[in-house]
């Protein structure tokens, strides 16, 4: 008999609908997988033979051919082992085959029948909602699955329990969506951070309007401990940012613990010696990377120089579009990737130069090889960089008592706010029209952002990137028009000779 079950596979953050097909048909034992499987779904064989008959149920003597269809597509992962199983059993007419053909159905199984979570239940069961259908899956997955609040999610624990309902022996009862994260109060507050006072302003501008921020200073001034307040600043995501930072997050599989909707936005702080592809996304099997880890989040790289040169330049087109391509012989797959980048980095390789106490050692030629590992075209997509130079003990102790998180967090959800209720978003994202229009200026500052665009000799993106870090200024200071005082502060922090 022939049977069929409705399963997905994963392309980039998508899911599309696969048709597992099983036919069990006379002839000398055979267990047959085409469709072309990795080798992670030809290993399902043992799994389903072994989890089909340690539950107690009957493994046919026959000859069973499986089919994941469409063929030309790529199916990886072993989320097709419970779809196999329940088709084998509905061949051999121990479930209802019109239920199965009427379920989304996903899950690995142990050699026991007990069913562990997969990657992507989130992006399963979207599809699911768009095709009207119910998703089953393993039980470890269904609260995450149960996000999407417009399909029904059941989950099995073991193979056993996944017959029962199909066949209306014991019927599972649907997930109740879980309740999102409550905003963490655990994050470092600026209060601990004294002086740097323009390197506050910076990171206060940086994460009202999303630019991207660069801190340049020796060792011991607080670049790192600046930026690691970010997560405590940032304001909460809408839901529909969180849906889409939890999609990518189910993709990479990162969701199958909390299974909860978090509201806040990604923090992702990876070490200078990651890979291109586990910064950017991709290997031999696409996976998301840590800039879109960060989607609608911060991306920190500290010791920016550090990274290799080629991880760098990955950067600069996910900062310009916000996505990421990766192309593969067999498929091509976009990742969403609208994140912020904050970096910090030393001034010269000892570290030194510029400090108040300590001599810098470095040769003129050694501190412009390593500034020249900072490609033009990447700093251009920066939109601040603001020196942090190291206080001597006396300034720290002098310096008055900082102002905490509570206050700048105030300010820069009020500047947030007004920029969505303005055009619908950041202004890091305004481009084209939509710029000109809610970025306009009168003749007196045009004349000044003219003449200061001459002097620094800025690009067509530097223009752009000045305009709009001055309209989140102008949004901080509650002012509807940019006026010149706003431009001035936005000029300052633009990318210069960093020797």
């Amino acid at each position: 008999m022939l049977a069929r079950a409705r399963s997905v596979a994963l392309i980039g953050v998508d899911a599309v609908p696969v048709e597992v097909e099983v036919d069990v048909s006379p002839g000398l034992p055979a267990f047959n997988v085409v469709g072309l499987p990795d080798q992670s779904v030809s290993e399902a064989r043992e799994r389903v033979r072994a989890a089909i008959r340690n539950a107690g149920l009957p493994f046919p003597a026959a000859r069973i051919t499986v089919n994941l269809a469409p063929a030309d597509l790529r199916k990886e992962g072993p989320l097709y082992d419970l779809p196999i199983a329940l088709g084998l059993l509905a061949a051999q007419e121990l479930l209802p085959a019109s239920v199965l053909e009427g379920t989304l159905v996903a899950g690995e199984l142990a050699l026991d029948g007990t069913l562990r979570p997969i990657a992507g239940a989130v992006n399963l069961a979207l599809l699911a909602s768009n095709l009207g259908l119910p998703a089953l899956l393993p039980a470890g997955n269904a609260r995450e699955a149960a996000l999407i609040d417009s399909v029904t999610v059941f989950g099995a624990a073991t193979l056993l329990e996944a017959v029962r309902h199909l066949s209306g022996q014991a019927l599972l009862s649907p997930t109740d969506p879980p309740l999102p994260d409550a905003p963490s109060d655990l994050h470092p507050d600026l209060a601990d951070l004294k002086g740097q006072s323009s390197a506050r302003r910076a990171l206060e501008i940086a994460l009202a309007g999303g630019h991207n921020l660069l801190l340049v200073g020796s060792p011991g001034s607080g670049k790192t401990m600046l930026a690691r307040r970010a997560p405590g600043l940032m304001p909460p995501l809408t839901r529909a940012e969180a849906l889409e930072v939890t999609r990518i997050h189910s993709a990479a599989g990162l969701l199958t613990v909390r299974g909860t909707l978090t509201l806040a936005a990604p923090y992702r702080t990876p070490h200078h010696t990651v890979s291109d592809a586990g910064l950017i996304g991709g290997g031999s099997v696409p996976r998301p990377g840590e800039v879109s880890l960060a989607h609608r989040g911060v991306l920190f790289l500290d010791e920016f120089p550090e990274f290799s040169r080629k991880a760098l330049e990955t950067l600069r087109q996910p900062l310009e579009d916000g996505t990421v391509t990766i192309s593969r012989a067999r498929a091509t797959v976009e990742y969403p990737a609208r994140f912020q980048l904050i970096a910090a980095m030393n001034p010269c390789p000892c570290g030194h130069l510029g400090d108040p106490e300590k001599a810098c050692t470095c040769t003129p030629l050694q501190r412009t090889r390593y500034a020249a590992r900072l490609s033009g075209p990447l700093l251009d997509r920066i939109d601040l960089v603001v020196r942090v130079p190291r206080l001597t003990v006396d300034e720290l102790t002098r310096a008055p008592e900082p102002e905490g998180s509570g206050p700048v967090r105030a300010r820069i959800t009020a500047a947030r706010d007004l920029m969505l209720a303005r055009q619908g978003g950041r202004n890091t994202d305004l481009a084209g029209q939509q710029l000109r229009k809610y970025a306009s200026l009168n003749s007196g500052p045009d004349a000044f952002l003219r003449a200061a665009a001459r002097q620094l000799g800025l690009t067509g993106r530097g223009f752009d990137r000045v305009l709009r870090v001055a309209r989140t200024v102008a949004d901080l200071a509650g002012s509807g028009d940019i006026r010149e005082p706003h431009l001035a502060e936005a000029v300052t922090y633009r990318p210069r000779d960093l020797t």
